[in-house]
């Protein structure tokens, strides 16, 4: 059996509120010849009896079970793999792997004008509801460390109150957080919501009643799920129902999102006299799912401003219901719709059966879409762009598709030499931290979707339900398999390359999002054309690796130095694909360089988190 790496294109994941994840700590090194981290040492030793040192990249993921738990776990799943879900808290616990965790008690109230500094680990239930006057604040609730959390009331019902909230569950790994009420039936004050759920990695999230129903009071809600890597974020109502309310929404799903399944309901719908601004959705994507139902229908002399929707957004398939349906006296402005974008397209709906109003859309600007429902009187809409009036940035983009890749992340080899200045992609690994299991214990359980899925109590429908289903597949070859310990990846290896073998990585992430300066370069095995083997990450409970064969490629050490310093800080190694004819003509590769498969080589960094092994350069 082996697995696949996921790629986005293959990713649809729909996650439920109930995944979570145990963070792990750091893996300790321990000098105890007992260890099964001792134990994988000693593998590598007679497998590769020349290797000169163990990895620190690939150490850190070892196992930290302590004997007494590697004893008792290996015991158990000798006996019967199945037995592990009965242990699994402890067992994930002292495992460092990713499973379920279950809400601690919730907490009915805490005092007005409390000022949280940081809170985490616990369903919070009511938190300065009906208050009148006074500031409450929360600075940060949950971090990477907390893997599931609900927050069910903030500041509702409440009376010239202030409220602001910094962070909530930012960088979190396969989480589940919602949160249902914020500010809602409130008359003055204001709520100001800082960051929702940045920078997370497959995770779900929801949010309900931002401001719903509120009387004279002023929202402002800066972030929302920006910079995140795969996943579902759901927003459901903000400031529906409202009577003189101010919204600002400022960024949704921004800056690079990954993969994300968006959906957005319900913006200033039946309001009576609000302000609304909503700046940036979606802005920078690479393949999303944008789904937006119902912006300012019903409202009565609403002010409506919307900027830009997937502005430079790659791929993805999209839907926008409903913009200011059934208004009545109304100022309603769209500004740009998906300029310098692809993808399909869908807008249903826009400024039908309003009256007395004015209602402009400044530019739509999208290919292969569809836009329905239009009101043909009493609207200004200035431009319609197609693919033959389409504006491409040919340095990124598909002449011909259109697509979009991020700068640096394939370039050619010519670019490494020193002296160069180059973009560097975003190489952080983007995958939730976890551990190996030890061949003992990962060897039996059963690759399959049912044992792992019955084992670890994975929902059906969860991000690692449907994971698991995609990576455990049957194997079709000896060139590629799924390593599910650090034994299979040492074992893959030297079956492909011989003994004589080491393993490379890009020593850190520094240099990411920006342009470096190339200083010295070193090519591995002389510069020579050779063969690689190269391990990517699934997500998977524990650490799993999809390893494969790579012909006819090169490999390069190289300085990576600060620009404005001159300083080194990075060791990267970069390899490159010497025969590139068996590869789709659609590969982001020939999107970002071209001409086409077979015409270049195509050269790209390996990121934190993956690896490459070579025949060393000492055999």
């Amino acid at each position: 059996m082996y697995c696949f790496r996921i790629l986005p294109i293959l990713i649809s994941l729909s996650l439920s509120a109930t995944a979570a994840v145990n963070s792990p700590a750091p893996a300790k090194s321990s000098s105890n010849p007992f260890t099964e981290k001792a134990a994988v040492l000693r593998y590598w030793n007679r497998k590769i009896p020349n290797s000169s040192s163990h990895p620190p990249f690939l150490v850190s993921k070892l196992t930290p079970l302590s004997i007494s738990d590697a004893a008792k776990f290996s015991t158990l799943a000798a006996s019967d793999p199945f037995k592990l879900s009965s242990s699994l808290p402890s067992f994930c616990s002292a495992a460092a792997l990713l499973c379920i965790a279950d809400l601690t008690p919730s907490l009915a109230s805490h005092p007005r004008d409390s000022a949280f500094s940081v809170y985490q680990n616990t369903n919070f239930t009511n938190y300065a509801n009906t208050a009148g006057g006074g500031l409450s604040s929360f600075k940060r609730y949950f971090g990477n460390e907390v893997p599931l959390s609900t927050f069910t009331r903030y500041g509702h019902a409440s009376g010239g109150h202030n409220d602001t909230f910094a962070h909530y569950g930012p960088g979190n790994v396969d989480t589940g957080a919602n949160f249902t009420s914020y500010g809602a039936t409130s008359a003055g004050g204001y709520d100001k919501f800082n960051t929702y759920g940045n920078s997370t990695n497959g995770a779900a999230l929801g949010f309900k009643n931002y401001n719903t129903e509120a009387i004279g009071h002023i929202g402002e809600f800066l972030h929302y799920s920006d910079d995140s890597n795969v996943g579902q974020q759901l927003f459901s109502s903000y400031g529906k129902g409202g009577s003189g309310t101010t919204s600002d929404f400022a960024t949704y799903a921004h800056k690079y999102s990954n993969i994300i399944e968006t959906g957005f309901n319900h913006y200033g719908e039946k309001a009576v006299g609000n302000t609304d601004n909503f700046k940036t959705y979606s802005e920078h994507a690479n393949i999303p799912d944008n789904h937006f139902e119902s912006y300012g229908s019903g409202e009565l002399g609403g002010i409506e401003t919307f900027t830009t929707y997937r502005h430079q957004s790659n791929i993805g398939d999209d839907s926008f219901t409903s913009y200011e349906k059934g208004g009545n006296y109304g100022t309603a402005k769209f500004n740009n719709y998906g300029n310098d974008s692809s993808g399909t397209d869908a807008f249903k709906g826009y400024g039908l059966a309003s009256t007395n109003g004015q209602i402009t859309f400044n530019s739509y600007f999208e290919d292969n879409t569809t836009f329905e429902l239009y009101a043909k009187t009493g609207i200004d809409f200035k431009s319609y762009h197609n693919s033959s009036s389409a504006q491409i940035h040919t340095e990124s983009r598909h002449p011909e598709t259109n697509r979009w890749v991020e700068d640096g992340k394939f370039f050619r080899e010519s670019s490494l030499k020193k002296g160069t200045v180059m973009p560097m992609p975003d190489i952080h690994d983007r995958m939730p931290p976890r551990s190996f299991l030890p061949r003992s214990i990962a060897g039996k359980i059963p690759f399959t979707v049912t044992a792992v899925t019955e084992i670890f109590k994975f929902a059906p429908g969860t991000a690692m339900a449907k994971s698991v289903a995609s990576n455990v597949l049957p194997s079709r070859g000896e060139t590629k398999r799924c390593a599910t310990s650090a034994e299979d990846i040492i074992d893959f290896a030297v079956s492909v390359l011989g003994s004589k073998v080491e393993v490379r990585s890009t020593a850190n992430t520094k240099g990411s999002r920006s342009n470096i300066l190339v200083g010295e370069v070193k090519g591995v095995n002389g510069g020579k054309v050779t063969e690689s083997v190269s391990c990517h990450q699934s997500l998977f409970p524990y650490l799993v690796y999809y390893c494969h064969s790579v012909p006819r490629v090169r490999v390069y050490e190289a300085e990576i130095l600060a620009i404005d310093t001159k300083e080194k800080i990075n060791d990267g190694v970069a390899i490159c694909h010497i025969d590139t004819s068996d590869w789709s003509p659609a590969h982001g590769a020939f999107v970002a360089l071209g001409p086409g498969p077979g015409k270049i080589e195509v050269c790209h960094w390996i990121f934190e988190g993956d690896m490459t092994w070579t025949v060393s350069d000492l055999a």
